[in-house]
């Protein structure tokens, strides 16, 4: 697997975006140059790095940033919509930022004024936040092994191991899930270039190739004390956090769908033949044919909605983080992410079985797109979600857990 140094990409000045709508202006003239080369990127496991330097200087890896701190500090529903824009360009590159935009929600909620303006301002001056959060060899996805131990009065030490660390292996800061000695769940923001950080670049999965979703060993590593901020506490209320990491995660998920949906309409219109039955002389006249891509438009579109609905519902808990808005945007979240994952992979299948034979050519590279699905929905259990929705219904519980990140 190629390997590439990220030292060398010390972060400029990046643009500051105003508004929403320059967001999604920003987002569009990104996915267009993404586009390009997404399918030779993942061929060839080549590493983002030039785009993800336009990405992040352009300014989109900032929006959420809250106007008080000189951010955009744009709408869930247009976090979302930029999110899709990528992903459908690049799903990789979609997926990179998602726990940047996750670290930056949890100093919202659970930072200090200090902590939110030092990190607020080196995300808006262009840095990259990674994650060190999910490990292997635990009883669940949610427990952390990683230690957290007090150095002195002024600083911690970590050490553990991590794995799918999604964006580690481009950033300047990985903030890291570790457990201190009361048993209580932090967040570190850890220097990239930290000594006793190592970033192993180890990723394999057959989808989301380029992530960078490796390895990140933590040897003995100092942080200091005001780099520290509470990750997660039992006995606390709930919040928006995890609603907007599962946000962020379907609004991946329906980007892929898209960009399936759009090679599958250019390759029918241009080299599929018709079947011999149909008596056409286009593929794109067969109404068995058409039917089905009505079919699978429709369930996209529905999907778009969900995820759009559920920004809307998470932006009123952003605003007013009562028990009942937190529990409404996640169930709208989860119903997002049980249509997007199912819409995703439809779409990555359909391609193949509406496309024909023609589009199997290796050299096409088409399948990324269902590898793509596959693997990014993997993140939580589409089952699971989908038993909060018809608790939550049908015996008015909340939902006790609707994702991890």
């Amino acid at each position: 697997m190629p390997h590439q140094n990220v030292s060398t990409l010390a972060p400029r000045r990046a643009a500051i975006i105003q508004n929403d709508a320059q967001a999604i202006e920003t987002a569009h003239a990104l996915a267009a140059e993404f586009a390009e080369e997404a399918s030779v990127r993942d061929r060839e496991r080549r590493l983002p790095l030039p785009e993800l330097e336009r990405y992040s200087q352009s300014g989109l890896w900032g929006i959420t940033v809250p106007r008080e701190h000189g951010g955009a500090g744009v709408s869930r529903v247009t976090l979302a919509a930029v999110t899709a824009i990528i992903s459908r360009a690049d799903g990789s590159l979609g997926q990179i930022p998602q726990n940047h935009y996750y670290a930056l929600e949890v100093l919202r909620v659970n930072g200090n004024a200090d902590q939110q303006a030092r990190f607020y301002a080196r995300a808006l001056a262009g840095d990259r936040f990674g994650n060190a959060l999910a490990e292997v060899g635990t009883r669940t996805a949610a427990e952390r092994r990683t230690r957290l131990t007090p150095d002195g009065q002024d600083g911690w030490r970590i050490n553990g191991s991590k794995f799918y660390c999604t964006g580690a292996l481009y950033a300047q800061w990985i903030p890291t899930a570790t457990v201190d000695e009361g048993g209580i769940q932090r967040l570190a923001f850890v220097r990239r270039d930290s000594p006793g950080v190592e970033v192993i670049d180890d990723w394999s999965g057959f989808g989301q190739r380029v992530t960078g979703s490796g390895t990140v060993v933590f040897k003995n590593v100092a942080v200091p004390r005001q780099d520290v901020l509470l990750l997660a506490d039992p006995s606390a209320p709930g919040n928006t956090i995890k609603p907007l990491a599962q946000l962020i995660h379907a609004a991946i998920d329906l980007g892929i769908g898209q960009a399936a949906l759009a090679d599958a309409v250019d390759f029918v219109r241009e080299r599929s033949r018709p079947w011999i039955d149909a008596g056409l002389d286009e593929a794109r006249h067969d109404p068995l044919t058409i039917s089905e891509f009505g079919r699978l438009s429709v369930r996209l579109e529905a999907a778009r909605a969900l995820v759009a609905r559920a920004g809307r519902i998470l932006d009123i808990a952003t605003t007013d983080a009562t028990a009942e808005h937190i529990t409404a945007a996640a169930i709208a979240v989860a119903e997002a992410r049980a249509l997007t994952t199912e819409a995703s992979l439809a779409a990555g299948t359909k391609l193949f079985e509406l496309s024909g034979t023609q589009s199997t050519l290796d050299h096409l590279n088409l399948d990324r797109h269902w590898r793509n699905a596959r693997t990014h929905t993997l993140h939580d259990p589409v089952r699971w979600k989908i038993h909060a929705v018809g608790n939550y219904y049908l015996n008015d519980a909340p939902p006790a857990r609707v994702g991890t990140t």
